[in-house]
């Protein structure tokens, strides 16, 4: 069964059928218990009428056996008194139930004394259940509104059901009477059952279509999805990211699913062609490095008074900080978060630019929250940076703007292209003024600086300074501030 409405499809469909199926129940239970009112009242209202004739004959001093309402065909009439006693019937009613007096029979003509009886106290309840409030009717008048109740009746052998309506009467002769006449149910009968037959045929019909559109519509909407389901699975399987998922001709959520599985797709394979080229760039990078250490420890080990010690150092050194460069960009590409401990930017600026030549601090108390490795590493770099293309002065300042703790370093050198701010970011990108290994790095300090800036829940900019050169801005989000949440 699991199975069964394992899909979106069967659940959709099943869903639908169940909502149409409870409101259709509902509605057709409505109009039913509608519809046997309505004819029940209708039922009710002629036998009222009935009642009505017969009572207005008896007010009339009519004599029992010349009332014309006892010889309608199809409407059984009971007269009682007020001790229930039969008075007349209809001549052909044989059995009938429901009003209170199963005779059939009228009883024997009563004497006067009996006719001059006392009729009781005017409290006692009468045979329909009228209490003795309803006992003020003058002679010849007949009581208002009737009380009614079901019942059957016996006609010429025929028994059916049939709604009595009891209709009181005070006779100047007789006293109080009460009349019943009743009306028959068979066409309320026939067409409740008629209208519960077309139910019972024509719900499981209408079911049947809603269950079937349904399935149609949600099979036909859900087709984009099986299509982007399988062209996953294909470019998973061929490893191949450069293939996208078909696209609806929509305004909906499933094209609005597609477009942005593309849009992730496309992200995936950014990240795994950066990936690429950062390993390739990266085995470039340490390749000479190696190659020149491993040249220099060859002739060494051919010629001892041949050691270039200082530049196996060098070199040696100069691999130790790429592989370090490299291991803290790996980091930095997995989500390591920074720890979130407070950091004066004007002390660690102040630090940095201690021991450099030409560097001036300008700087007010100013914290942000994250690591003081990292961010030591930030103004490193930049100031790294600058001294490679200064011609003498190197200006750090620390200010507040708004939220944010705002860094320069400016230098007066001959400053970055408008064309090269961004580029100068990328992981292994010397400009042609910085293209020597020797002079310009690896190309990784700026690269670093901007992912540590962003892991910090910040930006950092490249462009021009007062006095011509290049200035890097480093913007932080004050400790504290809503901002201020490093970036996983």
């Amino acid at each position: 069964m699991s199975r069964l409405f394992g899909s979106v499809r069967s659940r959709a469909t099943l869903g639908a059928t169940l909502v149409v199926a409870v409101a259709l129940v509902a509605a057709g239970a409505a109009v039913l218990l509608s519809l046997r009112a309505n004819l029940t009242g209708e039922a009710g209202t002629r036998a009222e009428r009935s009642a009505q004739a017969v009572a207005s004959e008896l007010a009339a001093r009519i004599p029992l056996d010349k009332l014309s309402g006892l010889d309608a065909e199809d409407v059984p009439v009971q007269i009682v008194d007020e001790d229930g006693v039969l008075l007349a019937a209809s001549e052909d009613l044989e059995r009938i139930s429901g009003t209170g007096t199963a005779e059939v029979t009228p009883a024997p003509t009563r004497s006067g004394a009996d006719d001059d009886r006392d009729r009781g106290d005017d409290d006692r309840d009468d045979d329909s259940g009228r209490s003795g409030d309803d006992e003020s009717l003058e002679p010849g008048e007949i009581a208002q509104g009737a009380s009614y109740t079901n019942g059957t009746a016996t006609i010429d052998g025929d028994t059916e059901d049939y709604r009595f309506a009891a209709v009181e009467v005070e006779t100047p002769d007789r006293g109080r009477l009460t009349v019943h006449a009743g009306s028959p149910l068979a066409a309320e009968h026939s067409a409740v059952g008629t209208a519960l037959t077309a139910m019972l045929i024509g719900f499981p019909l209408l079911l049947g279509v809603v269950a079937g559109v349904t399935w149609l519509v949600t099979g036909r909407a859900l087709r984009p999805v099986e299509g982007i389901r399988r062209e996953m699975a294909a470019i998973t399987a061929s490893e191949d990211l450069r293939r996208r998922v078909p696209e609806p001709a929509t305004h909906d959520e499933i094209a609005r699913l597609a477009r942005t599985t593309n849009a992730t797709l496309a992200a995936l394979e950014a990240s795994v062609e950066r990936q690429r080229s950062f390993v390739a760039d990266a085995s470039h990078e340490l390749r000479s490095p190696i190659a020149s250490l491993r040249t220099q420890l060859e002739v060494a080990a051919a010629h001892p008074e041949l050691l270039d010690l200082d530049g196996a150092v060098e070199d040696t050194v100069r691999l130790q900080n790429l592989a370090g460069d490299l291991l803290l960009l790996a980091r930095l590409d997995a989500g390591e978060r920074p720890v979130g401990t407070r950091v004066d930017l004007a002390a660690l600026a102040r630090e940095e630019a201690a021991g450099r030549e030409g560097v001036t601090v300008e700087a007010e108390p100013v914290e942000v929250s994250g690591s003081r490795g990292q961010l030591g590493r930030v103004l490193a770099n930049l100031l790294d940076n600058a001294e490679r293309h200064a011609r003498e002065r190197i200006t750090v300042t620390v200010r507040r703007e708004g939220g944010e703790a705002v860094v320069g370093v400016a230098d007066d050198g001959e400053g970055v292209a408008e064309a090269d701010r961004e580029r100068i970011f990328e992981r292994f990108v010397r400009l042609d003024a910085a293209r020597s290994r020797d002079d310009g790095g690896a190309g990784l300090g700026l690269a670093i600086a901007r992912d540590v800036a962003v892991r910090h829940g910040g930006t950092l900019t490249a462009g021009a300074a007062p006095a011509g050169g290049a200035l890097f801005e480093l913007r932080l989000p004050l400790a504290g501030a809503g901002r201020g949440a490093p970036r996983a």
